[in-house]
This record gives C-alpha cells, structure tokens and sequence, in this order.
C-alpha cells in the first residue's frame, strides 16, 4: 500500500503543535504574578458575593426611605440629617467608643500579662494554654447565656461571692443597672478577647531571640529593664496588629450586646451595630438602619488613621 511522503512527514508536525501549545500554557500558567491571581480569584469572588453585594446595598439603601414591605424612596442625605439630630445615636456612639476603648486597653494589658506568664516553663504548661483558649472558642451567644446566669441579681454567682464575703447584704443589677450594665458588657467582652491578645503576644515573644536576653542580662539589666527596652519593643509590630484587629472586631461588635442587655436599660449600652438592627428589624426602617451602620465605617477609619499615625511617629 503506498502512501503519500508530503503527508507523512507533516503528522510529527501536526502532533506536535498540541503538545507545543499544553507546553507554553503550563509554563504561563506557573509564572508567579499568574499563579497568584489564580489562588486569589476565587476567595476575591467570595467577598465580592458576600460582602461586596451586600455593602453596596446598604449603601443605596442608606440614601432612601425604605420601611418594610414597602417601595424605597429617594432621600439623599435625610437619613443621615435625621440621625444627627437623634440623642440615642449620638449615646450609641458615644457608648461605641467608650466599649471599644476601655475593652481594648484590658484585653491588651491583660493578655500582655498572660502571655509573660505563659511564655515561662511550669508544669502542664500545654494543658494551661489549651484552655485558656476556651473563652474564644465557645460560641458567643452560648458563653453570653452563661453570663446571664452569672450576673443574675437574684442567683447569680457575683452576687453570691459578694454577700458570702460580707462586701453586700444584697447584690446588685448588674444588667438592670445603665452604668453597672455597660461594665459588664465590657467586662465580658474583655473575658472573651483575652486569649486572642494572649495567645498572639506569646506567638511574637516566641520569636525573639534568647542571645538578646542573655546579653540584655549579662550588660547588669533588671527584669524591668529587659521587659521595657528589649521585650515590649520588638513586641510593638505584633501588638499593634492584634489591637488593630481587636478594635475592629469590638468596634462592629453585635451578638454579645444583643443577647446579654439588648441595648437596655434605657439605651445605656446600646452600640452603633445594636442600635442600627433596632432601627433596621425593630422600627422597620431600612434606610435608617443602613445609614447608622454605614456611619460606623469613617469613625472606625478615623480611628485607625489615628493609631497608624501615633505608630510611624513613636
């Protein structure tokens, strides 16, 4: 059987360009500016889905009148004129940052403490750090209920160690009281943000190294000493990131607040994020919910300019 020799000699050709072509497409595909935006377009889209949409839309929303179950009308700023002139905003926002501050000045003290103690060798040291992290991760709402009980009046177990010790005859409402309630919000919001700032702390204190120490001490420097200028300054970059994100997450904090007073009594511990949903769910006003909620974001960036700003400087 005879064959054709121009053909035969084109099919190595013809093979080869599918293999040439897989070849240059393997390579294009390992280069490493291509090979990053594959591994980032797909949690890129998830955000866009998921958060993007989202805060678009409370965005517009922001801009009109929409009560429920009813077409939105165009408003502009009104909503925004409208929450100016709203005394429970402005204690929202007030109750906001007094929150975040004061949570976040003892998560970071006391977790710096916590760290210091759990970077040191004592025995069941693993067992120790395992459930110091119980407080983050129970679920909020469950360890909320918990501190429920715990703060109740009546059979709560602060109120019992204060009459066991003799400090009162009958305890406090610790919910039910507008300043003994923003206390205790704080107060547990600190109890469960500690382990976050202590675990992290003890992350960066592992990585310092042990020779700085040891000249640190041979040089005649106290623990003090050691602790002030060779410890807390190689700390400050992790430092300022956990407390970046601490205020972040204090600043937005919702479930905590909401389960344990609701923003009462009498609105003392209402935070912008309650008092939007309120607005939002309870009053039936979308379009002022979403504009305080949107309120939150400059004040939160302001915040964290102003702490960038302090960093560069010192």
């Amino acid at each position: 059987m005879s064959t054709n020799p121009v053909l035969e000699a084109a099919r190595p050709a013809a093979r080869a360009v599918p293999v040439r072509r897989a070849f240059q497409l393997r390579e294009w595909l390992e280069r490493e500016a291509v090979f990053s935006w594959l591994m980032l377009t797909p949690p890129l889209l998830f955000l866009l889905a998921f958060l993007g949409y989202p805060f678009c839309y409370g965005v517009y929303l922001s801009f009109v009148r929409r009560p429920v179950a009813q077409p939105a009308t165009f408003v502009g700023l009104g909503n925004f004129v409208n929450l100016w002139s709203d005394s429970i905003f402005w204690q929202a926002v007030w109750n906001t940052f007094r929150f975040t501050g004061a949570a976040t000045v003892l998560k970071l003290v006391g977790g710096l403490g916590m760290a210091l103690v759990m970077h040191q060798n004592f025995r069941m040291k693993g067992v120790t750090r395992a459930l110091l992290l119980l407080p983050f991760i129970v679920p909020t709402v469950l360890s909320t209920v918990a501190w429920q009980w715990i703060l109740d009046p009546g059979m709560g177990m602060f109120n019992r160690i204060l009459m066991y010790v003799g400090l009162v005859t009958q305890g406090p409402s610790w919910l039910g009281n507008p300043t003994l309630a923003l206390v205790s919000v704080i107060l547990v919001n600190t109890w469960r943000g500690l382990p976050f700032f202590g675990i992290t702390i003890l992350a960066g204190l592992q990585t310092i190294p042990t020779e700085l120490m040891e000249t640190a001490t041979i040089d005649g420097a106290g623990s003090w000493q050691r602790f002030r200028y060779v410890t807390l300054p190689l700390l400050m970059p992790v430092i300022f990131i956990v407390t970046t994100f601490s205020i972040i997450f204090t600043f937005f904090d919702f479930q905590l607040v909401y389960v344990l007073t609701g923003g009462g009594p009498a609105n003392a511990t209402h935070l912008m994020a309650t008092y939007a949903y309120s607005i939002s769910m309870g009053g039936g006003q979308m379009g002022l919910g979403s504009a305080a909620a949107l309120a939150m974001v400059p004040m939160l960036g302001l915040v964290l300019v102003a702490m960038s700003s302090y960093v560069r400087k010192a």
